[in-house]
């Protein structure tokens, strides 16, 4: 059964980063493009940032040029590099597969970034 689990959320101030890990159990991310979405407060959850299996990277509006999406298929981890953070990136930040199957969906984990 895949799990995946997101780890590497917490507190910082606007302008700072963080680097958000999403590992899986079982050989997924060579099979699969794989999907950063965040939910904010309030609000629904919504796509940040997508890599193929040849390594092709997409990202939302938003987040282009501070963030990074990467992955390393030989320790079934996917990251995303969040760089000059600011207030609206505050959400909880999930991983799946895309297009995402429901339960893949982890805990997430939460991004707070203080203003």
């Amino acid at each position: 059964q895949v799990q995946l689990v997101e780890s590497g959320g917490g507190l910082v101030q606007a302008g700072g980063s963080l680097r958000l890990s999403c590992a899986a159990s079982g050989s997924i991310f060579s099979r699969n493009t794989m999907t950063w979405y965040r939910q904010p407060p309030g609000k629904q959850r919504e796509f940040v940032a997508s890599i193929t299996t040849g390594g092709g990277t997409n990202y939302a509006t938003p987040v282009k040029g501070r963030f990074t999406i990467s992955k390393d298929n030989a320790k079934n981890t996917v990251y995303l590099q969040m760089n000059s953070l600011k207030h609206e990136d505050t959400a909880v930040y999930y991983c799946n597969v895309a297009p995402a199957i429901r339960r893949y969906w982890g805990q997430g984990t939460q991004v707070t970034v203080s203003s």
